[in-house]
C-alpha cells in the first residue's frame, strides 16, 4: 500500500494518474496547501521542501520498513521501478523517459506556474507586463518543444506510453487558460486527445476534483491569506544552532 500526500494540482495529478494506470492500491492523504497543511511537522519529515505530492511506500522491495519519497518526478520514477511499468522496457528507453520527466520538472511545470502566478496578480503588485511577456513567450516555446517532439512520435518517449506523458499531461490539458492556441501545435493536440481518452488517466484526473478552489469566488482577504502561505517564503531556521568551533 502506498500513501499519497496529495492536493488536486497538476503535480498531484501526475501521481494519481500513474497509480491508476498501474492499478495500485493507494490511500490519499489530502494536504490542503491553502490552509498550510504542508508545513505540519509530520509532513516535513516526509517532504522537507514543504511541497506535495509525496509518497510513503509501506511495502518497499527491500523489506526495510516504510520508505518515503518527495518531489513528484522522483515519486514517479520510484513507482515505475517498483512496478516495472511505464518506465521504459530497456536501458535506452528508460533514460529517454527519465529525460522527459526531468524536462517537465525543470521547464514545463515551473514556467507554467510562474505564468499563472503573474497572470493572477495582474497589476495588484505593480506592473507585471514584462513578467507576463517573459513567461507567455517561454510557455509558447515549450509547447513548441513538445510539438516538435511529437510530430514523428506517438508519445514523448517514443512508441510507448510512459510516465513522461503522465507527467506532462496535467500541465498541458489546461492550454486554454494558459493563453495557448492549441491549433498552433497540432501534434500536441493529437497527443492530448489520445491521452484524454484513457480511462485510468480520466480517473486519476478526477481525484479530489471537488476540492479545487475557484479563486474568483474568494474575498480579497482569503486570497491574501493563501498568498502568504504559498509565496514569498524565506528560509526556516535550522532547529539547533551549532556551538562547535570546529569547521563542519
Amino acid at each position: 500500500m502506498i500513501d499519497l500526500h496529495y492536493w488536486p494540482t497538476p503535480n498531484g495529478k501526475k501521481l494519481t494518474i500513474q497509480l491508476e494506470e498501474c492499478g495500485m492500491d493507494y490511500a490519499v492523504i489530502y494536504c490542503e496547501i491553502g490552509s498550510g497543511s504542508q508545513f505540519a511537522e509530520e509532513f516535513l519529515r516526509i517532504s522537507p521542501n514543504n511541497r506535495m505530492p509525496a509518497i510513503v511506500d509501506h511495502d518497499p522491495r527491500d523489506s526495510g520498513g516504510p520508505l518515503s519519497v518527495f518531489e513528484s518526478g522522483a515519486c514517479m520514477m520510484y513507482i515505475a521501478e517498483k512496478t516495472g511499468q511505464f518506465g521504459g522496457r530497456n536501458l535506452r528507453e528508460k533514460w529517454e523517459v527519465y529525460q522527459w520527466v526531468m524536462w517537465q520538472m525543470a521547464n514545463q511545470g515551473p514556467k507554467t506556474g510562474e505564468r499563472g502566478h503573474f497572470a493572477r496578480l495582474k497589476d495588484s503588485q505593480g506592473d507585471q507586463s514584462y513578467a507576463l511577456r517573459r513567461f507567455n513567450d517561454e510557455l509558447h516555446r515549450l509547447y513548441g518543444v513538445m510539438n516538435n517532439r511529437l510530430y514523428d512520435r506517438r508519445y514523448l518517449a517514443g512508441d510507448i506510453y510512459t510516465i513522461a506523458d503522465m507527467a506532462c499531461y496535467p500541465w498541458s490539458c489546461g492550454w486554454e487558460a494558459q493563453g495557448i492556441d492549441i491549433n498552433e501545435f497540432k501534434y500536441v493536440r493529437r497527443w492530448l486527445h489520445e491521452l484524454g481518452e484513457r480511462p485510468a488517466l480520466q480517473k486519476g484526473m478526477e481525484v479530489g476534483s471537488d476540492l479545487t478552489q475557484d479563486y474568483s469566488k474568494l474575498s480579497e482577504a482569503e486570497i491574501s491569506h493563501i498568498r502568504t502561505l504559498l509565496y514569498n517564503k524565506r528560509a526556516t531556521p535550522a532547529p539547533h544552532t551549532c556551538t562547535s568551533t570546529r569547521a563542519p
